[in-house]
C-alpha cells in the first residue's frame, strides 16, 4: 500500500482523554504508515519519518481540538474569562442600566 493511499484510521475521543493515550495513538499510527512503506522505501530515512511525524501531529492535534472535551473545556474557559468581564462592565454601567429598568435579581 502506498503512502499516499494510505488513509490511516480516525481518532476515536477515548484516546484524546489523557496525554499518554494520545502519545501511543499518535505512535501507533505512524508505524501503520511506516509499515505500509516497507516495500517502497526500507529502512525509512530521518526527513521521511519526520515527515509523517509532523503530518500526524497535525492530525492529532485536529481531532483534540474537535473532540467533545475539547469544546466543553473552551467553553469553561471562555466563561471563566467572561464573568470578570461581564462584571467590570456591569459594575461601570449599573446607573444606566438601572434607569433603563433592569434590575438586579429575575423577577
Amino acid at each position: 500500500m502506498a503512502n499516499e493511499q494510505f488513509t490511516g484510521r480516525p481518532y476515536e475521543d477515548q484516546e484524546l482523554l489523557s496525554i499518554d493515550r494520545l502519545k501511543r495513538a499518535v505512535m501507533n499510527r505512524i508505524i501503520e504508515r511506516a509499515e505500509a512503506l516497507m516495500d517502497e522505501e526500507f529502512p525509512l530515512k530521518d526527513e521521511r519519518l519526520e515527515a509523517l511525524f509532523i503530518d500526524e501531529w497535525k492530525k492529532a492535534m485536529i481531532a483534540v481540538r474537535n473532540s467533545p472535551q475539547a469544546k466543553e473545556a473552551y467553553k469553561k474557559w471562555l466563561e471563566s474569562r467572561m464573568v470578570g468581564m461581564l462584571d467590570a462592565q456591569i459594575k461601570e454601567d449599573r446607573e444606566q442600566l438601572y434607569s433603563m429598568g433592569v434590575q438586579d435579581k429575575s423577577l
